[in-house]
């Protein structure tokens, strides 16, 4: 049996990173009725079919595509002068985007059901007490937006530093997790609650052009450990 083509199997899987971005972007472009403020237009907009294939294949396959081109993209970056710093930011980028696919889970599947309820007539269902449940549910999501800025940041640092891909693709993926997360929290507290604020529409933008110029510049430049030649030596 040949040995497998490592170049351009990391090549394939640094697909996942642009890919990760359009379906985040087109899933982003809809938005949805605030629950706390117009219950009812949420209820309705959540039992839509439409509700669900945008949640399974723009957010969880979207996620999916992300962790494949994070892991492609690390071992890229193993070889590359940022080794250390790109495997660190692979594992705290995935570990947070594994940690983001149960809450994308529970909006997929558990949010059309208590849209349903409440047209059905259980109103009182949004007014029960929290639990345990609702409070380890926010306190992961807190922990999953840090883990996923902070790694998706590093991953773009680890690229700029890397010697063998565009620098400022690595720029425009750290740009891209500035505009989704940090400037998606100022935008809901100094304008408002959004479903989906418009600078994760920017930044989702910016990682479909980040990730495919990461994607392409692996390509057409493969790692030393693809090419057997010697690491270069640097700044780690």
């Amino acid at each position: 049996m040949s040995a497998p083509n490592i170049t351009r199997w990391i090549g394939i899987g640094l697909l996942g990173l642009p890919l990760y971005g359009a379906l985040t972007f087109w899933s982003s472009l809809e938005g949805q009725p605030d629950p706390n403020t117009q219950l009812e237009a949420w209820a309705r907009f959540v039992t839509t079919n439409q509700y669900v294939w945008d949640h399974l294949l723009g957010s969880i396959l979207g996620l999916i595509f992300a962790i494949f081109g994070v892991f492609a993209l690390g071992v890229y970056l193993a070889t590359s002068r940022a080794p250390r710093l790109g495997l660190v930011a692979m594992v705290i980028t995935v570990l947070g985007s594994a940690l983001f696919l149960p809450g994308m889970g529970v909006s997929a599947f558990a949010a059309p059901k208590e849209g349903q309820a409440y047209l059905a007539g259980l109103e009182e269902l949004h007014k029960l007490p929290d639990i345990l449940a609702d409070t380890m549910f926010a306190l992961t999501s807190l922990l999953m937006v840090l883990l996923v800025f902070a790694g998706n940041l590093l991953l773009g640092v680890a690229v700029w530093r890397s010697g063998t891909l565009p620098k400022f693709a690595g720029a425009a993926w750290a740009g891209a997790a500035v505009l989704m997360y940090p400037m998606g929290l100022v935008y809901e507290a100094t304008v408002g609650p959004a479903s989906t604020p418009p600078t994760v529409v920017a930044g989702a933008a910016l990682m479909v052009a980040g990730g495919g110029w990461i994607a392409l510049g692996a390509m057409r430049r493969p790692s030393a450990k693809t090419t057997g030649a010697a690491v270069q030596p640097g700044v780690q």
